[in-house]
């Protein structure tokens, strides 16, 4: 696997999707009719609903990703499952009653895991990030989601379907990007030479 580096909100560009701990909540917020509540009164407003939904493409392994992933990340369910008819079978050559996608979600996530044949593999151009507060969680994480898969650089793995995960602490982006360059370096220098990030390690190299 090539050495890759975590992309962070801090960058300049961020291609990856986020995978944040209770972010599915509702939010207080002020009407903007007061006659619909009352004068003063908060709300309770929902989340917008999801525009963007990641549609992951498996060979046969859909139902076994979804339960994957839910075994994986606390908050998280699976929804609807779709099933393949007589009709097309030239075209997928799925059978009749074999799953065909299934809907999930992860920490307010919502994913699509399609069973679409052998044509297309996962590759790194896309990953799902991970930011954990603690190295309770990095260690978690690292060592569930590349069970059965391939561990990489800097953060980087690939579980057991190949998809890749980047699991990192949220302090890392401060870390590389301290006001001072040498420590911001120093930083820099130890964990590249990580593959679960060691947070404490990373601490110990910039204050040196």
């Amino acid at each position: 696997m090539e050495l890759r580096l975590p992309l962070t909100r801090h960058n300049y560009v961020d291609i990856n999707v986020f995978v944040n701990r209770g972010n599915a909540r509702a939010i207080h917020a002020r009407p903007k009719n007061p006659k619909q509540v009352g004068v003063g009164k908060e709300q309770i407003v929902p989340l917008a609903a999801q525009k963007i939904t990641p549609c992951l493409w498996f060979d046969t392994q859909a139902e076994d990703a979804a339960t994957f992933y839910g075994s994986v990340f606390e908050n998280s369910r699976i929804g609807k499952i779709s099933r393949y008819g007589k009709e097309g079978f030239e075209i997928h050559g799925k059978e009749a009653g074999t799953v065909m996608t299934v809907e999930f979600e992860i920490e307010g996530q919502k994913f699509l895991a399609l069973n679409g044949g052998l044509q297309f593999k996962f590759n790194e151009a896309v990953s799902f990030q991970v930011p954990c507060e603690t190295q309770e969680e990095i260690d978690y994480f690292w060592s569930k989601l590349s069970e059965g898969g391939e561990e990489g650089h800097c953060g980087w793995l690939k579980d057991k379907f190949g998809l890749s995960w980047q699991v990192f602490p949220t302090a890392l982006p401060q870390l590389l990007m301290h006001e001072n360059p040498k420590k911001a370096q120093r930083a820099m220098r130890s964990m590249l030479q990580m593959r679960k990030i060691d947070l404490a390690a990373l601490k110990r190299a910039q204050a040196a």
